[in-house]
């Protein structure tokens, strides 16, 4: 279990403690208000997306003897549009795999690793989460 500590610090915008200490502020869009010097909520659940599924890859490679160090994952961030309740509707993931790196007989192993990551399996089913593997 880990608890973060909120804090609503006005203007829209929230300060988040971790427990280990780390803090970060988050701020409502432009279109709702905020000024948007900040990664808003739903943001960082996009971000959160794409950030587990190359860590939860990582830890894979790491155990299987091969390090995916320099790659990258892109996430876009798209909203409903009214009338639909404000919500994240998509959220494609590309991740750019270092192709040196992975090994094509573990490349199919990698990919379902990376749909299996936490915060894609949390995502409710509703939200379109495709992702897409590219290796270069």
């Amino acid at each position: 279990m880990v608890e973060i500590h909120v804090t609503y610090s006005g203007s829209k915008k929230c300060d988040l403690r971790h427990p280990e200490g780390v803090t970060l502020r988050t701020d409502a869009p432009r279109d709702i208000g905020g000024d948007a010097s900040a990664f808003s909520p739903t943001d960082l659940v996009a971000s959160g997306l794409a950030s587990c599924i190359l860590t939860t890859i990582a830890m894979y490679a790491e155990r299987n003897g091969f390090d995916i160090t320099g790659a990258t994952a892109t996430v876009e961030k798209h909203m409903t549009t009214p009338p639909a309740p404000r919500r994240i509707g998509r959220l494609p993931v590309t991740v750019t795999l270092p192709a040196a790196k992975v090994p094509q007989e573990m490349r199919e192993r990698i990919e379902k690793v990376g749909y299996a990551c936490p915060v894609h399996a949390s995502l409710h089913p509703e939200v379109d989460a495709p992702i897409v593997y590219r290796y270069v």
